[in-house]
C-alpha cells in the first residue's frame, strides 16, 4: 500500500484541507458573536465591490451553491447588514448591497480578526505566500475549468 508521502498530490490536498479547516476555526473564533465566517467573507467582498452583485455572482465568487449563498444572505439581511433588492434593470433579478450597519459590522470584525492574521504574518513572511500563489492560482484555474 502506498504511503501518503509517496503521493505528493494526495498529501497536498490533505494538507490544503487541514489548513483550510484550521484557518477557518481560528478566524471563526475571532469573529464577533452572531457573525459567521461565511457572513464576514461576504461583507468583506461587498465592502470592496464597486457595484451591488447578484446572489448568483456572489455564489460563483465563493464557489458555493445558490442555496448556500441564499442562506448566508438571509442571515445577513435579518441582521440588517445587507439589503437584497430588485435589480432596477431586470426585476426578476436581485442585487445585494452592504448597509451602513453591515459596513460597521465588517469593520468591527476585521479589528477582531486582525490579531490572528498579524500572528500569521509574523510567522510567515510575504515571500512565503508569494511563492505558493503561482501554483495555487494555476491549480484553481484548472479546477474551475475542469469540474
Amino acid at each position: 500500500m502506498a504511503r501518503l508521502r509517496d503521493r505528493p498530490d494526495v498529501e497536498f490536498f490533505a494538507c490544503l484541507t487541514a489548513i483550510g479547516r484550521l484557518a477557518d476555526q481560528r478566524l471563526e473564533r475571532a469573529t464577533p458573536e452572531g457573525l459567521s465566517l461565511a457572513g464576514l467573507t461576504v461583507l468583506n467582498h461587498l465592502a470592496q465591490s464597486a457595484s451591488a452583485p447578484t446572489p448568483n455572482e456572489l455564489a460563483q465568487a465563493f464557489q458555493l451553491s445558490k442555496p448556500a449563498m441564499t442562506n448566508t444572505l438571509q442571515k445577513l439581511e435579518a441582521r440588517g447588514f445587507v439589503a437584497v433588492t430588485a435589480d432596477p434593470d431586470d426585476g426578476r433579478r436581485k442585487r445585494v448591497a452592504l448597509t451602513a450597519p453591515g459596513l460597521a459590522a465588517q469593520r468591527a470584525a476585521v479589528l477582531e480578526v486582525r490579531p490572528k492574521l498579524e500572528a500569521l504574518r509574523g510567522r510567515f513572511g510575504p515571500s512565503d505566500f508569494e511563492g505558493a500563489l503561482p501554483f495555487l492560482r494555476r491549480l484553481r484555474t484548472w479546477l474551475d475549468a475542469n469540474p
